[in-house]
């Protein structure tokens, strides 16, 4: 009982807190953009026109006070560019407070579920990483059908560029024809030059925004090409050629992978599996392992080694092509 007490006490303090910031720093916020504006009425035009910004600041939550909050964070920083890679329409410090509740939620069932404290600390981990692997597992999967379609991209982009299009033309084409996600980033880095950032930095927002190395090999031939001239139609298509070479030493890396990530989806599943039949089948049996203190110490060894052994059979059949 005491536990859903702390719990709720920390989440109405927390509330009341942030409530009371974002009054205060309402105002503030609003006297701020308002002195800005004047700060930049009130320049003379050859200094203030380098000053422009093409990009506006990411909005990392409505609240302004959490939001200033958040912005003294990189990590917070790097996760809305992970949300954002991943295609989430989710605002980071939304993200925070949706990996709380979801800590909060697991943490509730688990106490009541284990009935001891042990129990409640680590649903309430796993609860709080349960959306972040859910946004790890969405910038994975937008990811690999990014590389799909690439080497497509780049057959189109050398055929524009054979036929007589200019570089710049020919991305608009690519954000027109070719299918999502490889369009959207296209037509970025489309908008981004046509706007008046260099076509050098336009290609070095793409290949951050698109950490692959695919994508960092055509950002580089491109700005090769650019710098030193010479036939790009002929670079794209060699680099196509690289790209699905890439792809096919993959499938055979995978191929030669299976038993090793067959053993390790076996390994991490089996300890669950037998817990759940137990308790159907002998229920005082695996009973002391959730009522005895040694039996909780048991079990969170046993997920601790279930963890590391995870990542260790990952890092081995990983190999990097």
């Amino acid at each position: 009982m005491s536990f859903f007490i702390a719990l709720l006490v920390f989440v109405v303090v927390t509330l009341a807190v942030f409530a009371g910031m974002s009054l205060f720093d309402q105002r503030k916020a609003q006297a701020r953009v308002l002195r800005d504006r004047l700060a930049t009425v009130q320049k003379p035009a050859e200094q203030a026109a380098p000053e422009v910004a093409l990009l506006r600041d990411e909005v990392l939550s409505r609240i302004p006070a959490f939001d200033t909050f958040l912005r003294r964070s990189a990590r917070v920083s790097v996760l809305q560019k992970t949300l954002a890679q991943g295609n989430l329409d989710v605002r980071a410090g939304n993200f925070l407070m949706l990996c709380a509740v979801s800590a909060l939620g697991l943490a509730v069932i688990a106490f009541i579920a284990g009935g001891n404290m042990i129990f409640g600390w680590v649903g309430a981990l796993l609860g709080f990483f349960i959306p972040y692997a859910y946004a790890s597992h969405m910038r994975t999967k937008r990811f690999a059908k990014f590389e799909e379609k690439f080497p497509e991209t780049i057959d189109t982009l050398a055929r524009a560029v054979r036929a007589g299009h200019a570089f710049t033309t020919a991305l608009e084409m690519i954000a027109n024809e070719v299918a999502e996600p490889v369009a959207g980033e296209f037509r970025q880095l489309y908008e981004e030059q046509k706007f008046g950032l260099p076509v050098r930095d336009a290609l070095l927002n793409l290949a951050d925004r698109v950490p692959l190395v695919d994508v960092k090999f055509f950002v580089t031939a491109v700005m090769l090409q650019r710098e030193t001239g010479g036939n790009l139609a002929e670079i794209l298509d060699n680099l196509s050629y690289v790209i699905r070479e890439r792809f096919k030493i993959l499938r055979q890396v995978r191929v030669h992978t299976a038993q090793g990530r067959l053993t390790m989806a076996l390994l991490m599943a089996l300890p669950p599996t037998i817990v759940v039949l137990m308790l159907f089948i002998n229920p005082g049996f695996i009973q002391p392992l959730f009522t005895d203190p040694l039996g909780h110490a048991l079990i969170v060894g046993g997920i601790t080694l279930q963890t590391m052994g995870y990542f260790v059979i990952r890092r081995i059949i990983r190999i990097q092509v």
